[in-house]
């Protein structure tokens, strides 16, 4: 098989990881501005992943839903735009990621940002979500404890971060984790650096976690293409 037939193979491409303003305080674009962007990049889905902390969740949910309802309504047919949560606890600088959610579960997340990646998996977790620790490798960060996480996200593509991808490749091989792709969108110039491409159309949070358990995936970064599992 060579370089085409894969891409026609796989070629619905996903943003896992990217933010908005105001919800995430660090991103540089509102919403409406973000769709624009994916859209104009070509991408088919992008997974709104707006930061849920210690610091925001006193908004409380209807806030933390804006940007991502203001999404879906600016990008209509041309872009999917899906909810996920990026989200931190109380006690360290952890992140982590979250799909196969709806809006229903926000109320329960901010309620558990007191107590941990622990209790929030024992409470969270079931057959439809995957829990994603967030470039675990970055400076600052410590690994969740196992048990505790589905999977890391090896290849975060953030420009102003050194996310250490080889290390975290390694690591999702080494304990036959979930590994997933993002570009961490935050600031100008800096869309689509790394999408997931999938054999199907990811239209809901419920496809994007099926999407990343069934391991039929390829990572994109930048027209770069990473087969993320042999073994």
């Amino acid at each position: 098989m060579n370089f085409s037939d894969i891409l026609q193979d796989y070629p619905y491409t996903t943003e896992l990881h990217a933010h908005s303003f105001p919800v995430s305080a660090c991103g540089d674009f509102p919403a409406e501005e973000v769709v624009k962007k994916y859209i104009d990049a070509g991408v088919r889905s992008l997974v709104l992943t707006n930061h849920l902390t210690p610091n925001n969740c006193g908004e409380g949910v209807e806030y933390y839903l804006e940007d991502y309802r203001k999404a879906r309504e600016a990008a209509g047919e041309a872009l999917n735009v899906i909810l996920g949560v990026e989200i931190r606890f109380e006690g360290n600088i952890n992140d982590y990621l979250v799909y196969g959610v709806s809006e229903e579960d926000i109320p329960l997340f901010i309620e558990l940002i007191p107590h941990g990646i622990e209790n929030f998996y024992k409470q969270v977790k079931n057959d439809r979500n995957v829990i994603i620790q967030a470039h675990p490798f970055r400076k600052g960060i410590t690994l969740a404890p196992e048990g505790s996480i589905d999977g890391i996200e090896s290849f975060n593509l953030h420009p102003g971060h050194n996310s250490r991808v080889g290390i975290g490749a390694r690591y999702a091989k080494l304990k036959s984790l979930l590994a997933t792709v993002g570009t961490d969108f935050h600031h100008e110039g800096h869309e689509a650096l790394a999408l997931m491409r999938t054999r199907n159309e990811l239209k809901t949070s419920f496809d994007v976690a099926e999407a990343i358990k069934s391991r039929d995936v390829l990572f994109d970064c930048s027209g770069h293409i990473i087969i993320p599992y042999i073994y």
